[in-house]
């Protein structure tokens, strides 16, 4: 590592004060003379302090980013703010005779920020790693794998339609309508004779029906559905036990 001494005395050959005078109107800058003392004092913090409050007073103080660069170059071991204060530097000072002396000292602290940085791990130890993680993105996808199966049962759970669903399918309704009675039989003159006789009178009064019990039909419901008494109904099917019927039961129907 160059020394102090070295930079300093490049910088004294440079003719670069930055001014080239032998005391620059930047050195008169109150807060820059406080830098310096600090400096010969070692407080080093407050001497940075000094020097960045020299900066806010005058931007373009070349002389100022010269000791900052310094500073956390030597003093506090922040290679990344000394190089930008001696890139700053080398910017306003273009024709500093101690350029040279700066550049190496921007280079040494690069390789100051590269030695800092963790070193990457050997290839062993990266390979053990990838594979790790390669086994646990198996395991997430695993179980996302797991829980998308598990909410598409959940999904085709509830667009099948339930069994009470099907059943009020395919069971007529206790509202639904009722097939119209067959239409009585006009009776009809026998040509060439005084009698008239009705026609199909017997097969529309014999003809048989029967009703296929809903959920929520009782039989009081039916025989009044169609007319009838409870009795009727119950002797038009023998061992029919009204509070016991089923859902899907067949019963006749008695005529009216």
């Amino acid at each position: 590592m160059f020394s102090v001494l070295a930079v300093w005395l490049g910088l004294a050959l440079s003719g670069c004060l930055p001014s080239g005078q032998s005391q620059s109107d930047e050195e008169k800058e109150p807060h820059f003379v406080l830098g310096k003392s600090r400096i010969n004092a070692m407080d080093y913090q407050g001497a940075i302090q000094a020097f960045e409050e020299s900066l806010e007073a005058n931007p373009h103080s070349s002389a100022a980013h010269f000791e900052l660069g310094w500073l956390y170059d030597e003093k506090e071991s922040d290679p990344a703010a000394a190089i930008y204060h001696y890139q700053q530097y080398l910017k306003l000072c273009t024709d500093a005779g101690n350029a040279e002396v700066i550049r190496q000292r921007i280079e040494s602290c690069k390789q100051q920020l590269a030695a800092e940085v963790m070193p990457l791990p050997s290839t062993p130890a990266a390979q053990n790693q990838i594979n790790q993680l390669i086994e646990q993105n198996q395991q997430l996808q695993d179980e996302v794998n797991k829980w998308r199966a598990y909410y598409a049962s959940q999904s085709a759970a509830k667009n099948q339609p339930s069994l009470a669903t099907v059943r009020a399918a395919v069971t007529p309704s206790s509202t639904a309508p009722v097939s119209p009675e067959p239409a009585p039989a006009v009776a009809t003159p026998v040509k060439g004779s005084d009698e008239i006789r009705p026609a199909h009178v017997a097969t529309a009064k014999t003809a048989a029906r029967t009703h296929m019990v809903a959920a929520g039909e009782t039989a009081v419901r039916i025989a009044h559905r169609y007319g009838i008494s409870l009795d009727a109904l119950l002797a038009a099917n023998p061992g029919l036990e009204p509070k016991r019927m089923r859902v899907g039961q067949l019963l006749n129907i008695p005529a009216s």
